[in-house]
């Protein structure tokens, strides 16, 4: 299955140079669809216009985005730093109501595809 999801400058950036390999998103309707194995085409803000495919290799779920970035950092102020990034985008309300997953992609090479 295909997903599209949009992403600021950085993440793009940087899951395109394969210095970020996992995404964090609110575990709402639209993430439970995913899979692994599934594909999502990620398109840059703001224009959207670059695109990049990647294909879902893990997926982590927790109840909270401090729990789940546990998994991935020991230093505290690096995980409340990444907590707090979060909250920019998603309400602590929508974080209890959903959960939340962290989706480990691979990037696709046009031979991939």
């Amino acid at each position: 299955m295909l997903h599209k999801m949009k992403l600021k400058e950085n993440p793009f950036e940087r899951i395109k140079d394969g210095t970020k390999t996992v995404e964090f998103r609110l575990f709402d309707e639209k993430r439970q669809q995913v899979k692994v194995g599934d594909q999502i085409e990620f398109s840059k803000l703001p224009d959207l216009q670059e695109k990049i495919l990647v294909e879902v290799v893990e997926l982590y779920r927790n109840d909270t985005f401090e729990n789940l970035f546990k998994r991935f950092h020991s230093d505290k102020k690096e995980i409340e730093s990444n907590v707090e990034a979060m909250h920019q985008y998603y309400t602590q309300e929508e974080e209890s109501k959903y959960g939340v997953i962290g989706i480990k992609v691979r990037l696709l090479n046009r031979s991939d595809i």
